[in-house]
């Protein structure tokens, strides 16, 4: 390889691009610095931008050779000036305009100046004594922005020689702010001087000096998060003139006057250009308020016309310049206001949405290449860690921080924010923070946008040191952005913190009682609604004393969810229910996290424990089923082929019987747990829930029947099936229903005898191993023939000879819900067949159908029980589910033979067919379809709310109210629920004696 080979791969080693036009610079810069080319190579490869550097550093030593010189004059040292100018374009453009100051770099600098270090200097280079410069002249301004500038450098040179700048950002940041206040503080110095005279805009040395003047900075600069050139955002503020003993309206004119001059000061332009704007648009009203108002003045404002906005923009406010005490007072006055904020109506709904609309307004060609304003930029980071400071910060000290960093670990040490969330937040804002200041630094010029061009992003990879090329940073930078917007809207916009900000006052101090004594929080609680308070305020103790992370949790959620119990309808059932969840749940690493960061998880756990005690026992036996409510996908029923997949698993998985049944025992309260989520949160219909509930049934009859099967070995001899009866066979199941059935089998090799004892001993199994203490499974054989004298199981030819000799119209009428559930595919498919010849017949008689009708009356007659109301019995009493079901059973006895629409097991699809086809009036049929649904859904809600079944509308007006809760009518509707369970059966009943019994229509009743 030859020489020029070797230097142009070093070359490109070094970081160069231009590498035919480098090697002749090279020559002369050695040339003039004695340095030579390896050397000079050396130190350039230090910058993020080698050419940049080595054409700036040409530059310089052409236009100030001896001070150029000076400066490079040995390999650290010229690594030092090629690390700045190679970042930054405007530092060289600065040395080049001031070549004095390029000695700035002469020695390494060790450590930060500290901001009273930067406020003597830069007061000193306006010659100030007392607040009042040397001289008014514009030549003061001038040097203070080169000792600035000068300043800027350093800081710039220690920040690019960090070996890990992200984790030094905060300091940068912090020294950046510093030197931002004392450039205010020495402008300030000059407009004084400046304000001190005779003649127009001038006013007497002892006015000026007595008019107390602050400048608060605000955003980045109040929390000392100033990037390289940032727009400093301030309110101007003055004492007032009697504090000042001044005429009226003096002390505002002269304080305007020293606010316009020190903005002239830092930003008008001059020989040597302006620093950054001064920004005072966040004042009251704005562009159209005044420029300076007085403290009291400002406090009026706030307190009667501020917008929710205004708070959030005086959550970093500090004093940066001027009269410290008066900029403290202003601090003092505001901060209670701004902590209160967040209890204003709507407050987060207004900061969610000024945050898209930042969003909105960003033009269509930058979107994409917004650090700061577009999707997982720093404003999402800022925007949400400001949000959960306000709402959390009007009960807690520790989270009142003026920048965002502190914030969030105090967020995160408070417990309102996972710490995973963040260290994930904090890195990648630093990361992104990182990146603003290089691409700012760079041309010292105010940008937010990320560089289009492949070269400069290059360049951007190496003055962060975050990837090593473009690429690189270009995907680390898009991982950024997809984790921040993912966090940004998982806490942005939870649930808990509308309700956390709109909670009073005296329930957000419930959370550990704090703040109230024993009698002032049990009054607080039985006024919201808990009927034991002294028991309620037990629970929240245990759930909140102590120290530890959990507790801390539990404190800032309480109160939110107190409000949620509350307004359910057995809140100290679920409060309870919530305490035994949290102890046996609360040292996992997800649950308090659930709640606290979910959409939607703690309310719904809320609304699920205080609104079933179905549901909160069953999810007592299965507390990790409330992860559940992190997805609502997890929410609605699960498939019946995955309920098949997971059952074949569980067999093939265990040997024994009864270890498969007791895993499907356990996969059956968990999917009625499921469903019963479903249910309550309102994720599914009665519909899908009766099928839901129905599969679930299915799919334990026939998991364990298979294990049997499996464990017995003999299906070689025996065919045996299992088939659905009643509302299990029309897929209309509730909560709390029997199962009916009837068992078939057919021997294979076996004498009738030993198939007898063989389906017995099967059906003596089934009903063992379905058996659930925890969740009771009746399997009711009740309409088998011959009911209760009948055997329990039958051959095929048993029901075939029975049906054709001793069959009676009631038992045609039972097997019209007759479905095949599980067991031999063969034998189902027979079995049905038998029973479309009973339940179908081509003619049903006069005789026949006056015995379906009799025996409806003898039911209502008969089985009703003694005492009962027929018109709040659910399943018997007049319009309920009886009616409807034989209503619609009488049709199909009478036509299914010649109707195929009519033959089918559920009850609403054959009342539709039957509508369809003319038997029944389309309003007729909607009455009797309202009537069947709404008794469905309260028998479900009933065995929700208590835990048991019932079959009789409940008086009690707390039962009442919280079934119908649980059928989504609003608090306090137990009235409104009988009226309108009464009123829709009533309608439904009219339906039935007309079109069943033949009875004249009955006159609607007056009022």
């Amino acid at each position: 390889m030859t020489r020029q080979q070797l230097s142009l791969t070093a070359l490109a080693r070094a970081g160069f691009v231009g590498l035919s036009s480098v090697r002749d610079a090279l020559d002369e810069l050695a040339d003039l610095t004695g340095l030579t080319p390896e050397t000079l190579i050396s130190a350039l490869s230090a910058a993020a931008d080698p050419d940049t550097a080595l054409a700036s550093a040409l530059r310089l030593l052409r236009q100030a050779p001896e001070q150029a010189t000076a400066a490079l004059r040995a390999e650290e040292d010229a690594r030092r000036v090629f690390r700045v100018i190679g970042a930054s374009e405007g530092a060289a453009e600065f040395f080049l305009r001031q070549p004095f100051e390029v000695d700035a770099l002469a020695a390494p600098i060790a450590e930060l100046p500290s901001a009273d270090e930067l406020r003597e200097d830069l007061l000193a280079v306006v010659g100030a004594v007392d607040g009042v410069a040397a001289d008014g002249e514009e030549s003061a301004w001038t040097r203070l922005r080169i000792r600035y500038r000068r300043r800027l450098v350093q800081v710039a040179s220690f920040d690019l020689e960090q070996a890990d700048p992200v984790g030094g950002f905060d300091a940068v940041a912090a020294t950046l702010s510093d030197l931002a206040a004392a450039a205010l503080e020495a402008s300030l110095a000059v407009a004084r001087r400046m304000t001190i005279g005779t003649g127009p805009g001038r006013f007497p040395e002892e006015q000026v000096r007595a008019t107390r003047f602050a400048v608060i900075g605000m955003g980045k600069a109040g929390a000392r998060e100033l990037n390289y050139v940032s727009d400093v955002d301030v309110i101007f503020v003055t004492e007032g003139d009697d504090a000042a003993g001044l005429e009226p309206g003096r002390a505002v004119d002269i304080a305007t006057r020293l606010a316009m001059l020190t903005m002239r000061g830092i930003h008008e332009p001059a020989i040597e250009p302006g620093l950054w704007e001064v920004d005072p648009n966040l004042r009251p009203e704005g562009k159209d308020g005044a420029l300076v108002r007085t403290l009291d003045s400002h406090i009026a404002y706030y307190d009667r016309w501020a917008k929710g906005w205004e708070f959030q923009a005086l959550l970093k406010a500090r004093p940066l310049a001027g009269d410290p005490g008066l900029g403290e007072r202003y601090v003092a006055a505001l901060a209670p206001k701004v902590w209160s904020s967040a209890s204003r109506e709507n407050f987060v709904e207004s900061v969610q949405r000024m945050r898209e609309r930042v969003t909105d307004h960003i033009p269509d060609d930058e979107v994409h290449y917004q650090l700061k304003l577009g999707p997982g930029g720093l404003r999402d980071v800022e925007f949400t860690v400001q949000l959960l400071q306000l709402v959390h910060g009007q009960t807690d000290d520790a989270v009142r921080q003026r920048d965002t960093l502190s914030a969030l670990a105090a967020l995160a040490e408070q417990g309102y924010v996972g710490r995973e969330e963040a260290a994930t937040f904090s890195r990648d804002y630093r990361s992104l923070r990182l990146m603003e200041h290089r691409l700012q630094l760079r041309r010292l010029s105010r940008t937010h946008l990320m560089p289009r061009d492949e070269a400069d992003v290059r360049i951007l990879a190496r003055a962060t040191g975050l990837a090593p090329s473009a690429d690189g940073l270009l995907v680390q930078w898009n991982e950024i952005k997809h984790r921040v917007r993912g966090l940004h809207e998982r806490l942005f916009y939870r649930p808990l913190l509308s309700a956390v900000a709109a909670t009073p006052a005296d329930d957000a101090r419930l959370g550990g009682g704090a703040g109230l004594t024993s009698e002032q929080a049990e009054a607080r609680l039985a006024a919201i609604g808990f009927r034991d308070p002294r028991g309620a305020l037990s629970h929240i103790g245990a759930l909140t004393s102590g120290v530890s992370r959990r507790a801390a949790i539990q404190r800032h959620l309480l109160p939110v969810m107190l409000q949620w119990f509350a307004s359910g309808p057995d809140p100290d059932y679920g409060l309870l229910t919530f305490r035994r969840l949290s102890e046996e749940l609360g040292s996992t690493h997800w649950y308090l996290r659930m709640l606290r960061d979910s959409t939607g998880a703690a309310e719904g756990l809320t609304r699920v424990l205080s609104g079933s005690r179905f549901a909160g026992e069953l999810l007592g036996r299965i507390p990790e089923s409330v992860a559940w409510l992190e997805d609502e996908d997890e929410l609605r029923p699960r498939p019946a082929a995955l309920l098949r997949e997971e059952t074949a698993a569980i067999l093939a998985r265990h040997e024994s019987v009864d270890t498969a049944a007791a895993a499907l025992r356990a996969v059956r309260r968990r999917e009625i747990l499921r469903l019963a989520f479903s249910g309550i949160l309102g994720f599914a219909t009665i519909e899908e829930l009766a099928h839901g509930l129905t599969d679930v049934t299915e799919n334990i009859i026939s998991g364990v029947l298979e294990a049997i099967r499996l464990a017995r070995g003999d299906a070689d001899q025996l065919e045996f099936a299992v088939i659905g009866m009643g509302r299990f066979g029309g897929r209309e199941l509730g909560f709390g229903s029997d199962a009916d059935v009837m068992y078939v089998f057919r021997p294979l090799a076996a004498e009738q005898e030993a198939a007898n004892r063989s389906a017995l001993a099967i059906v003596s199994e089934l009903n063992r191993l379905t058996e659930d203490n925890r969740l009771p499974l009746d399997l009711d054989i009740g309409l088998r023939p011959e009911g209760k004298n009948g055997p329990p199981a039958r051959s095929l030819d048993s029901y075939r000879a029975y049906y054709q000799r001793w069959s009676l119209t009631w038992e045609a009428q039972a097997l019209l819900r007759a479905r095949g559930i599980a067991g031999d595919t063969g034998l189902l498919a027979d079995f049905t067949e038998l029973a479309d010849e009973v339940r179908y017949p081509q003619s049903i008689g006069e005789q026949e159908i006056r015995e379906v009708k009799r025996i409806k009356a003898r039911v209502e007659n008969e089985r009703l029980p003694q005492g009962a109301d027929p018109s709040r019995h659910l399943k018997l009493g007049r319009g309920s589910l009886s009616d409807v079901e034989w209503f619609v059973q009488l049709i199909q006895l009478q036509h299914a033979a010649e109707v195929p629409a009519l033959r089918t097991t559920s009850t609403l699809d054959a009342l539709a067919a039957a509508a369809e086809h003319g038997f029944v009036s389309a309003e007729d049929a909607a009455r009797l379809r309202d009537a069947w649904v709404f008794a469905s859904r309260t028998r479900s809600a009933m065995t929700l709310w208590a835990d048991k079944t019932a079959d009789v509308l409940p008086s009690d007006r707390v039962a009442l109210d919280g079934v119908a809760r649980l059928m989504e009518y609003p608090p306090g509707s137990a009235s409104r629920l009988e009226e309108d369970y009464l009123a829709v059966t009533r309608r439904a009943r009219q339906v039935f004696e007309r079109a069943f019994y033949g009875l004249p229509q009955r006159p609607a009743p007056t009022a």
